[in-house]
């Protein structure tokens, strides 16, 4: 059994830096056309590069220890891999590991991406960020009815009318990427109300109108 990494396998760990969160399977094949077979995902987590776990009847795929630590050094794509992708992937890993890290106040990926994104020192978000999101697990377990429970953003919004909606929307996102906490789409989107339409926060390239914070 070898353990170098397919094209794909490394691309998948990419993406998985890049969003610095869990994420479903079911959201891997929606969102972005990902679908990561049993073979792969069996080598990736005994080499410590990915973690999985169920939620319910759903896995879930976060980058390992090992994985962030594989972000760190040098990141190869195979030479099977297609000339322009691969050359495009390894461009912009070492661009990042090289040239963007380096200008930050952080010293790896991970403490960079779990801030949301790669920000430089002097533009570091104000620490109202963290107060925001703590504002909002706060609003939101006075709204649902049971821990882990979906609540509209409908219903949550207007709990905000004091912070500009950009910022709400940044602060959800980046509350969404911690452990036990979901943004998702409405199912059936044929109920939606004008106002959860306009309440919806973009990411991942989809509308979500939900959130659901766990144990």
């Amino acid at each position: 059994m070898t353990d170098s990494l397919t094209a794909s396998e490394s691309a998948l760990l990419i993406l998985l830096m890049s969003e610095a969160r869990e994420i479903p399977n079911t959201e891997l094949v929606k969102d972005f056309g990902v679908e990561l077979k049993k073979p792969s995902r069996d080598k990736l987590n005994r080499l410590g590069y990915l973690e999985s776990r169920k939620e319910g009847r759903i896995l879930v795929h976060a980058l390992g220890d090992k994985g962030w630590a594989l972000m760190e050094g040098d990141l190869h794509f195979p030479r099977s891999t297609p000339r322009v992708l691969g050359a495009a992937l390894s461009a912009f890993h070492a661009a990042m590991r090289d040239r963007v890290l380096p200008k930050t106040q952080f010293q790896t990926f991970g403490e960079a991406l779990a801030q949301g994104s790669v920000v430089p020192a002097q533009r570091a978000e104000p620490a109202r960020a963290d107060g925001l999101t703590e504002r909002i697990r706060e609003v939101y377990a006075s709204l649902a009815s049971d821990r882990g429970a979906w609540v509209s953003l409908a219903t949550l919004r207007p709990h905000f009318a004091d912070v500009p909606r950009a910022e709400l929307d940044e602060a959800l996102k980046r509350l969404s990427r911690e452990d036990g906490v979901h943004l998702a789409p409405e199912d059936n989107q044929k109920t939606l109300t004008a106002a959860e339409i306009d309440a919806a926060v973009r990411s991942g390239g989809q509308d979500k109108h939900l959130l659901a914070i766990g144990v």
